[in-house]
């Protein structure tokens, strides 16, 4: 199921979805690493936006 674009309530702010292209690439852009350790950290830290970027942090430096 995809997100509703047209609801803009902040509702899925707390989760990452490794389908969407949109949240990879913010993530990818914003640590400065790979689409593929964006979805090794979603992999690993589950889909918890908190967890996925300390995730990042951690591996980023």
């Amino acid at each position: 199921m995809s997100d509703n674009k047209n609801i803009k309530d902040g509702r899925d702010t707390s989760k990452v979805s490794g389908e969407e292209s949109y949240e990879l690439s913010y993530l990818e852009e914003k640590f400065g690493v790979s689409r593929e350790t964006v979805r090794e950290a979603i992999k690993q830290a589950g889909n918890n936006r908190e967890a996925v970027e300390a995730y990042l942090q951690k591996e980023k430096g």
